[in-house]
């Protein structure tokens, strides 16, 4: 492991000495100055034509004096962030004062050191000042990881349907309106959320969930706005709220529809006014958060009952967001099953290689209550019961393998099982039977295909793309 850089900056020629000693045998690598111009120099601040160019070495820690023969060490300071910008900076003065020690850290130094000093007390501030370095590295990393993980491209799914919600969250994301997502449970809601917040120019602030059904309603208040001790009954200590964890960054309010009415007044008050009070308080706090919710709820429908403040949901809706469910993007469930095989192969140190044609059949026309939610907890399972090869009909729960298409003629009757049946996917699977038997007779000649069936050719090339039908190598379209 590379040794980590410390640049000294002083014009007394025995301290610069004595820390020199004292961080070599430390273990770093130290470089002196006795002036802003030689710091400059050694720090790659200055190059020959006066531009700063980029340092062939990053600087971690710099020992600054505040009084140069040449310069102020704060403004070294300066210009050795911004060659360098993970640069620790401690402030060494023989001047000092509480004055000097504020400007010092409201320009960024790490601390401000007044001599003489004792070198032990010293060193333990260089350590803290390389720890926070490196906390402060490994959250730059995290925060990197995160974005690229919400990032568009990683979200899975090549369907028209899942391509239309993509493009509008490229469209809102870079904005502070509120986002309503709606959709069906199990389909990812939470997902397009992060998706929002990481591709957002408030990405490097919290993503803060909470579900808003998960959580008892007298409970639900102090979780979104927060409480002071003595507030009520075994509020034993401050809390700090949902809404003030988010600050800067998104909050995202899952499952608003089970909001209590009287809640749902707190919460328009929040939106209109942009502030709230922690339970308890009189203290008021602003409200420096993009609001992004989510239901599997109709609440248009629960406006008219009676049970959602019409108000609060037209201050929700400014951009509504449905996400399809996966019996409505069936193209991408080949996808969907990939990747998540990948996963869990991965994670579980298992080897499935994937699908056999049947059971992909079978899946496709299965109608997928649970959406993806579902499907990844079914290869979860193939994953770890079966463990390796190839998955066929015989390795998939019963009800799944019940799921072909429907093979009827127009003049069949078809005998509804006592288990019952799903209408959407039997009409789904008769209309994908008659379209490619339209075109087997065809030759996948999609002019003919649609003479066939009394269609116009478009409204057939539209439902083709929309299957995902495809024809065998050697048929020509």
């Amino acid at each position: 492991m590379q040794a980590q850089r410390v640049l000294i900056v002083d014009d007394e020629s025995s301290l610069r000495t004595a820390l020199f000693r004292v961080l070599d045998r430390q273990g770093f690598q130290v470089i002196t100055a006795n002036s802003v111009k030689e710091a400059e120099y050694l720090a790659g601040c200055m190059g020959a034509n006066g531009q700063a160019p980029a340092a062939d070495q990053p600087l971690d820690l710099a020992l600054v004096d505040l009084r140069l023969p040449d310069g102020d060490g704060i403004e070294l300071m300066q210009r050795l962030r911004a060659t360098h910008p993970s640069i620790q900076v401690i402030i060494l003065t023989g001047h000092g004062s509480i004055e000097l020690a504020v400007r010092a850290t409201q320009h960024g130094a790490f601390h401000f050191v007044t001599k003489p000093f004792n070198m032990e007390e010293l060193l333990s501030i260089v350590n803290r000042a390389l720890s926070h370095k490196s906390l402060q590295q490994e959250n730059h990393q995290l925060r990197s990881a995160l974005s690229r993980k919400y990032r568009f491209d990683n979200i899975i799914g090549q369907s028209d349907e899942i391509r239309r919600v993509l493009g509008m969250v490229e469209r809102v994301a870079d904005s502070d309106s509120t986002v309503l997502v709606t959709g069906e449970s199990g389909t990812g809601k939470e997902l397009i959320a992060k998706a929002i917040h990481y591709n957002s120019p408030r990405s490097s602030k919290p993503f803060v969930p909470i579900n808003c059904g998960a959580i008892p309603g007298e409970l639900l208040e102090s979780e979104l706005f927060g409480h002071v001790k003595g507030a009520f009954t075994g509020a034993i200590s401050n809390r700090t709220g949902r809404f003030e964890l988010a600050s800067g960054g998104t909050l995202f309010l899952d499952e608003i529809g089970e909001l209590s009415l009287n809640l749902q007044v707190k919460l328009l008050r929040v939106l209109q006014e942009r502030r709230f009070e922690p339970v308890g308080s009189a203290k008021t706090h602003e409200a420096d958060v993009r609001i992004v919710a989510a239901t599997n709820v109709d609440l248009a429908k629960a406006v008219q009952k009676g049970q959602f403040r019409e108000d609060l949901y037209y201050r929700l809706n400014v951009i509504p967001i449905e996400i399809p469910s996966l019996k409505q993007r069936r193209n991408d469930i080949p996808l969907l099953l990939h990747h998540f095989v990948q996963h869990f192969n991965q994670n579980k140190g298992r080897s499935l290689s994937g699908f056999s044609q049947d059971a992909l059949e079978m899946l496709y026309h299965y109608p997928w209550p649970g959406n993806i939610r579902e499907l990844e907890n079914l290869v979860e399972r193939l994953a770890i019961l079966k463990g390796n090869g190839q998955v066929e009909p015989a390795d998939l729960p019963e009800h799944y393998r019940n799921c072909r298409p429907v093979p009827l003629t127009v003049t069949e009757s078809l005998e509804i099982p006592d288990n019952g049946m799903d209408f959407n996917s039997a009409v789904d699977a008769y209309e994908n039977l008659l379209i490619l038997q339209a075109l087997e007779k065809t030759g996948w000649n999609r002019n003919q295909a649609a003479a066939l069936l009394k269609l116009n050719r478009t409204t057939l090339v539209e439902k083709i793309k929309k299957k995902g039908l495809r024809p065998p190598p050697e048929a020509s379209a």
